[in-house]
């Protein structure tokens, strides 16, 4: 398992829009890809789930953890921070 936290940055954080990029974006990896605001790791959501995602309610300023297991989890968790970091275009 890989997991790795980041900082959501853009002004509406995963908001409808950029949630659903973040999905298209995870579905295009075998990894089994979860992820949770820090500090509530118990509580991880399929990353592949538009419905799942945006009941974090994962603003701006607040961090998320995502976690992936599979056989390529690294580079599906660094594509998606990646994504999160880029701001989504915003």
């Amino acid at each position: 398992m890989y997991s790795k936290t980041v900082v959501i940055n853009n002004p509406s954080g995963l908001h409808a829009r950029p949630a659903s990029e973040f999905i298209n974006c995870a579905k295009k990896f075998s990894s089994r890809i979860t992820i949770c605001q820090l500090g509530r790791e118990s509580e991880p959501v399929n990353a592949k789930s538009i419905v799942a995602l945006l009941t974090l309610s994962l603003t701006q300023d607040k961090k998320a953890v995502i976690s992936a297991k599979g056989s390529d989890e690294k580079e599906a968790v660094e594509t998606l921070i990646a994504l999160i970091e880029s701001g989504f275009g915003e």
